[in-house]
């Protein structure tokens, strides 16, 4: 399967609980930080919620 590779591109201070939640469950931590995933509909779904905040890099 494909993967795909996130970076956190803006802080997650002011945002709500439930999108600091998800940057965790994506495992970035940091601004800068990059995680790869495999290409699924719910990473996809995830990326969404918190879409102001990451880049995906192919």
């Amino acid at each position: 399967m494909a993967t795909i590779k996130i970076k956190q591109v803006r802080s997650k201070i002011g945002c709500p609980k439930s999108q600091k939640a998800t940057l965790e469950a994506l495992g970035l931590k940091k601004i800068n930080s990059v995680v790869e995933h495999e290409d699924t509909a719910s990473i996809r779904g995830m990326v969404e919620a918190v879409k102001h905040l990451v880049v995906i890099e192919k």
